[in-house]
């Protein structure tokens, strides 16, 4: 049945995503088939393998100690409130990404960032049938965050074709910044955090290829890289503790008013009709958990938690599937918690509009006339990655 699931689900989505196709004649199907058997064979590993078992435990526990460091900090400025698990969710989940920006500023600053990405750029450029800046966006995206990608690529920004800046924007989309892995993996297995961020690597890039097929031209493959203003390394450390900081702030503000605004709207609701927002929002979206490999019975709650994360953001979604995990199967939980792990939601269009925009107006116009065609894609690519755990969970 499992296998029944995943045929029904992988051609759900590819429908979905055909029926809003630029150019269904330029889909590409031999790289879409390879980067599929790749993502099975991955999750298969990373989930089902004692191999696999070892890896994601070892980057779980480096993740781990890196979150007691920044505890340590935490601690000395707060005075040990965050201590014996009674501190709030802004001490212990979100002021750990402040540590975690500073790491990512220092391995920039000492150029051992730039060549990962690079390398790992260049191998997915040999098996996504997609241009160089397209595999260096995907994955300088899921290390330095959404909006920053932009600045690294901005002599090309202005250069680029519609078809090709969509992309850009649609991987910054999928994927998450590495500066808040941490704060996923105290609110869900980091085995799945670790799973969606390569899953979705890859469900990206077939997601594009359904909705936005195109050729880039030989001469056009190129990519141009700004290189990082200089900056002594204590500049640089300010820099970017203010950055993580800035994100920890601005996660949480947005936290508070989207648990305020969907509570009243949850309590207006069931006053007039009797029933909530959520409940709504559950029913429409139960049909995508049941073909990600939901059973009936939970794929009402299921399809609750998804839309939450669609027109709020991951974090509301995974402190709401905290408080309903015990009621739910391993299975649905780890289902649920793959398609948490992306910026596929609405509040993401105005980050990447506003990071184009500070880099070119006009870019950034052209960002905002596909931004519902963004949501739309990295929603498939969430629910993709899904349906290959479904199979395998």
């Amino acid at each position: 049945m499992k296998f029944v699931m995943f045929l029904v689900g992988l051609l759900v989505v590819f429908v979905l995503g055909f029926l809003i196709s630029s150019d269904r004649k330029k889909i590409k199907y031999k790289p879409i088939a390879l980067m599929l058997v790749i993502q099975l064979v991955l999750a298969y590993f990373l989930l089902n393998t004692k191999v696999g078992f070892v890896l994601v435990k070892g980057i779980a526990d480096g993740f781990g100690a890196i979150l007691k460091f920044a505890e340590a900090g935490v601690n000395f400025v707060f005075g040990g409130l965050a201590n014996d698990g009674q501190a709030p969710f802004f001490l212990t989940v979100l002021l750990p990404i402040i540590f975690l920006a500073v790491l990512i500023g220092i391995l920039q600053h000492i150029k051992i960032l730039p060549i990962i990405i690079r390398a790992v750029g260049f191998l997915l450029s040999k098996v996504n049938g997609l241009g160089k800046l397209e595999s260096y966006n995907a994955v300088a995206a899921a290390i330095v965050g959404q909006g920053e990608v932009f600045i690294t690529v901005k002599d090309q920004l202005s250069k680029l074709p519609k078809n090709r800046l969509y992309t850009l924007c649609a991987s910054s989309m999928s994927t998450v910044s590495m500066s808040i892995v941490g704060s996923y993996m105290k609110m869900i297995d980091p085995k799945y955090v670790v799973t969606a961020l390569v899953l979705n690597l890859f469900s990206g890039f077939i997601i594009v290829h359904i909705i936005n097929p195109y050729d880039v031209k030989e001469e056009d493959d190129i990519l141009e890289l700004q290189e990082d203003k200089k900056q002594t390394f204590f500049e640089m450390l300010g820099e970017y503790i203010m950055l993580g900081f800035s994100i920890a702030v601005t996660v949480a503000a947005m936290l508070i008013g989207f648990v305020a605004l969907i509570t009243a709207i949850n309590g207006v609701f069931d006053s007039i009709f009797g029933i909530t927002f959520q409940s709504i929002l559950g029913y429409i979206f139960s049909p995508l958990a049941f073909i990600m490999g939901i059973p009936t019975s939970e794929m009402l709650t299921a399809g609750q938690i998804m839309a939450t994360k669609l027109v709020t953001n991951e974090f509301v979604a995974m402190l709401d599937l905290g408080k309903v995990a015990g009621d739910l199967s391993a299975r649905t939980v780890g289902i649920l918690s793959i398609f948490l792990v992306s910026f596929a939601n609405f509040s993401s269009i105005g980050i990447i509009a506003g990071a184009t925009k500070s880099i070119d107006g006009k870019q950034a116009n052209v960002v905002s006339s596909f931004g519902l065609k963004l949501v739309y894609g990295a929603t498939l690519v969430s629910i993709l990655s899904a349906v290959i755990v479904g199979v395998m969970l």
